[in-house]
């Protein structure tokens, strides 16, 4: 598979398109490097779809840092096999961007700032875009209570930054997958799909 040329793939997209899914399978037929977003252990998670004007700042502070450190130690123990993670570190700017005001936002920009040069550029970005009805009907299968929260309003919002940053980062390369009518978990014709998407995107040596 052509996707092994590749040191770093990213799989990005709303919440609900199936990033850590596709990131899952990729990684267990390429034998990869599997890096996968600590959502679960953020306390400041389900507090904030109550109250996000109470905490947004210190959910995604601490998003920041959950991430910085799990990328940096990733890169300074990186082995041979193909890293493949489900989050762009951008994404932290990007869900900061949505969710802070103006003071909170400068004041995340300082941190944000310093440690993202530090952060290795992805070679391939696999966008999975999904509409908003099917990203809700995503949320709602895997049935994560605090999820429940999650408006159409929300992911609206969270689509327009996401267009915002494939639009404005100089990516090094970007594949947008089209997933309305995929289901690349229980069809495997449809993960072919995909797979023959990326290697027509791959490097051939």
């Amino acid at each position: 598979m052509l996707l092994r040329k590749y040191k770093y793939i990213v799989i990005e997209g709303n919440i609900g398109a199936g990033k850590t899914s596709l990131a899952t399978k990729l990684s267990e037929d390429i034998g990869g490097r599997l890096v996968l977003e600590e959502f679960a252990e953020n306390s400041f998670l389900p507090k904030f779809y109550q109250n996000p004007s109470k905490y947004a700042f210190p959910l995604e502070l601490s998003f920041l840092a959950a991430r910085y450190k799990q990328l940096n130690y990733i890169f300074k123990n990186q082995d041979n096999r193909t890293v493949i993670g489900d989050y762009h570190f951008h994404k932290s700017l990007l869900f900061a961007t949505s969710n802070l005001d103006e003071a909170e936002l400068q004041l995340y920009l300082s941190f944000f700032e310093l440690i993202e040069p530090s952060i290795p550029e992805p070679e391939l970005l696999i966008f999975l875009n999904r509409d908003l009805k099917h990203l809700q009907e995503n949320i709602s299968k895997r049935d994560r209570d605090y999820e429940k929260e999650i408006s159409h309003t929300y992911l609206e919002k969270i689509e327009s930054g996401y267009k915002n940053l494939l639009s404005e980062h100089p990516f090094s390369k970007v594949l947008k997958v089209e997933c309305n009518d995929l289901d690349f978990i229980n069809n495997k014709n449809h993960y072919k799909t995909i797979i023959d998407l990326i290697n027509k995107e791959s490097p051939e040596t």
